[in-house]
């Protein structure tokens, strides 16, 4: 089990509303053996975007900004 830290736990908390759109489309009651690869590619780019764009939010609301 990985030890997440705070900002990694609410990182991923946004990138689940993410892949549930996209879960959304697909949907839900598809099985996962039923996807495509295009599918589950979508769906990691989706989850890995997300955290990304999430941990940038996270850093950029935790640095004090620079006063010139």
């Amino acid at each position: 089990m990985v030890d997440l830290t705070e900002e990694e736990r609410a990182a991923i908390t946004a990138t689940i509303k993410r892949v549930a759109l996209l879960m959304d489309e697909i949907g839900w009651a598809t099985p996962l053996a039923d996807l495509t690869e295009a599918q589950v590619r979508a769906l990691i780019e989706e989850a890995v975007e997300g955290f990304r764009e999430a941990m940038s939010e996270i850093a950029r609301a935790q640095t004090p900004e620079v006063p010139f």
